[in-house]
């Protein structure tokens, strides 16, 4: 009996300690988006302004990449830009690369949610655009990076990245072409 309580005790502490550690490693996950990169997201209500958000915020990693380190990147920043947006992001390359993996997956679930609401939803095309456009120009950009790519860690985040921008251009693609603004106004009804 006496050893039964022993391991059952020794087990009770095994599961916390473990439990610890777990919620530990989970507070340390790291955030794809600065705390005013998110407050940015919750103001943006309208989907092609918040996208436009998730775009800026990819671009903002981009810049850190691109240059040397996020001070350079910070030094490239407007004041008023630095105001509204914060401290550039920091991160090593595979980091960077896998929040804008992750920027990207929530651009495309956002996309998704209001699409699954009101598929005739006038800003869905537009904000699909939007998106293809700078999946294209981003991983464009990165292919220089990925031939680069020191460890598993990035090449897996890089890979990510070109199949979540893939799924959106392959989406923008079925696309209707766009109507410019004469034709539009001509099948529109006068009030």
């Amino acid at each position: 009996m006496k050893d039964r309580a022993a391991i059952l005790s020794l087990a009770i502490g095994l599961i916390v300690t473990l439990c610890g550690q777990f919620g530990i490693c989970a507070a340390q996950a790291r955030d794809h988006l600065t705390d005013q990169e998110v407050e940015l997201v919750k103001e943006a209500q309208v989907l092609d302004k918040r996208i436009e958000v998730f775009v800026k915020a990819a671009d903002r990693r981009m810049l850190v990449l691109t240059s040397t380190g996020a001070e350079a990147a910070a030094a490239a920043q407007s004041k008023k830009e630095s105001e509204l947006w914060g401290p550039m992001p920091k991160g090593t390359r595979a980091e960077l690369i896998g929040d804008i993996t992750k920027i990207f997956d929530e651009a495309i679930t956002n996309i998704d949610d209001v699409s699954s609401r009101d598929e005739k939803n006038p800003l869905l095309p537009k904000a699909l655009r939007h998106l293809a456009a700078a999946a294209t120009r981003l991983v464009g950009q990165l292919q220089p990076l990925a031939a680069q790519a020191k460890d598993d860690s990035e090449v897996n985040s890089f890979d990510q990245l070109v199949e979540n921008a893939e799924s959106i251009i392959q989406a923008a693609n079925r696309l209707p072409p766009p109507r410019d603004k004469k034709e539009k106004a001509k099948t529109e009804k006068p009030k």
